[in-house]
Order: structure tokens, then sequence, then C-alpha cells
């Protein structure tokens, strides 16, 4: 065959040369679980891959600010001036003791309970205590997991969020609610100047907005104008007394039913008047 006969490589297809979906991008602290959040990202958008970063406390604003993430879930307080926040939850407080610890009979220990013990203070604590109770250990912990070590032989006992209690859970230590301590409160956070469309995706997702709603992909609601109202679904009633698909036909005069064929209505007598005398 000829170099005239031969048939012409196909030109890829737009599909074949675009470029891949942007990923997003989620930091989140210790203590954190964003799978709820992961899940409906990925039936909601499914051609935007979700990654997670997992970023330790201290590290997670300058992760933002770098713009190595897009959002993320972290601990309160935040510098407002250059990220945004939404404050999600408060976690519960809790005290981490050996189970032979005295405090483990107890159901709920308050402050005022533990002002003869050493109370550990990591490095990385996430607590904002003016004051931490109980009494000083010789040496802070570099790291809450350290602090977890340091509970375990008997040195001493830790304040922190239940929800880091769980994640350095240890089969010969246990926890109980503290009370009259700093509580840790999670935040969504990101860059105030890169809220994107992404961004706000997550938010929408975050507070619960369903995928019908002002932030939801419907293409009917892209492609309205601005300040235009929806048309009205088919099937919903159109007013009071009123059927779907129709009102009802005009009635007669005195609010009854003109008969079928147009016959006025029978009077209820019948046959010839009666002559008076």
């Amino acid at each position: 065959m000829t170099g005239s006969d031969a048939s012409p490589t196909p030109a890829p297809s737009a599909s074949a040369v675009s470029p891949a979906s942007p990923a997003f991008r989620l930091a989140y602290v210790p203590g954190v679980t964003p799978s709820k959040w992961v899940r409906i990202w990925n039936e909601r958008l499914p051609d935007v891959p979700l990654e997670l970063v997992q970023v330790e406390a201290a590290e997670a604003e300058g992760l933002l600010r770098e713009r190595k993430a897009d959002a993320g879930f972290l601990r309160l307080p935040v510098d407002r001036t250059e990220l945004s926040a939404i404050p999600l939850y408060v976690e519960t407080t809790v005290i981490v003791v050996p189970k032979d610890h005295v405090v483990a009979a107890a159901e709920e220990v308050a402050v005022e309970d533990i002002a003869d013990e050493i109370l550990l203070h990591p490095l990385d604590d996430t607590l904002d205590w003016e004051t931490p109770p109980g009494r000083p250990a010789f040496e802070r912990p570099a790291t809450t997991a350290d602090a977890i070590e340091l509970v375990a032989a008997g040195i001493g006992l830790l304040a922190v969020p239940q929800s880091l209690a769980r994640l350095h859970h240890r089969k010969d230590l246990t926890y109980r609610t503290l009370t009259g301590t700093p509580q840790s409160q999670i935040a969504l956070s990101w860059p105030e100047d890169a809220t994107t469309e992404l961004v706000e995706d997550f938010i929408g997702i975050v507070r619960g907005r369903t995928v019908n709603s002002s932030r939801g992909r419907r293409p009917e609601e892209q492609d309205r104008k601005p300040g235009t109202a929806a048309k009205p679904q088919q099937g919903r009633r159109q007013g009071a007394g009123q059927k779907q698909g129709g009102g009802q036909k005009p009635q007669g005069a005195g609010g009854r039913r003109k008969p079928a064929g147009g016959a006025a209505p029978k009077s209820g007598r019948s046959g010839k008047p009666r002559r008076r005398s």
C-alpha cells in the first residue's frame, strides 16, 4: 500500500489531552476523623480526588498559609488575619490515668480532685491553660504521645481532649471526664484569599447542605441568571381548592354544579301551578 492510500492517524480526543481534575487537599490534626465528610465528597464530586494530609496541631496553620492544603480541620484559636475559620464542635476534656488509679473509680472528676497529682503538660498541648492544675512535672514532655507513655509509667496524669485519649488508647490506661478545665474546639479553616469553588463545596458538605441547596452543582442552578426565580415544579398544587393538572370546573349560580348537557337545574316542585282563590 502506498503512502497516499494509508489512513491518517486519528487525532487524540479532547478527553485524552485534557489535564487531570485538580485534587482537593484536606489537612487534619490528630484526633479528628474526617471520614464522614470524605465519603460525602466522593459521592458528590467523584471527578475531583480528595487527598488527606495529616499534620501535627502546631504545624496546621503554617501548612494552610503555605498553600500545602486547600483547607483543614484544626483546633482553635487560629490567626484570623490570614485564615478563615468555621467553628464546628467542642471536645470533652478528660483526664488519662492508669486503670488502677483512684481516679478511675469515679465517673467524673473535678480539677480540685487532682490538685495534689502531678499533671503532665506536653509542649504540643491543645488546651489553652492559664494555669494548669495539679503539680507540675520536673520536665515537660515533647509530645502528647510521650506524655501517654509517662502516664503508663506512673509518672503523672494527663488532661487532653477525648479524641486524643481515644487516639492514644492503651489497655493499661483509662480516662474520665474532667470538669472545670479549658475545652478544645475543632474548626474548618482555609486561607482567606483562597476561597475557591472547591473550598465552598467542602464548606457546604461540612455544614450539612444537601446536593440541591444553593451551593449544589445542579446544572439548572448554575445556568440560571442571578436574581431570577426557579420555575415551579410540575405536580405541585397551584392553589387552594384546585386539583393537580388544572382547576375545578366553574359552578352555577348558588354554588350548585351545572349538570352535563347545559340543562338548567330542575326546581324542587313539579306540575302546574295551583290557582289562587
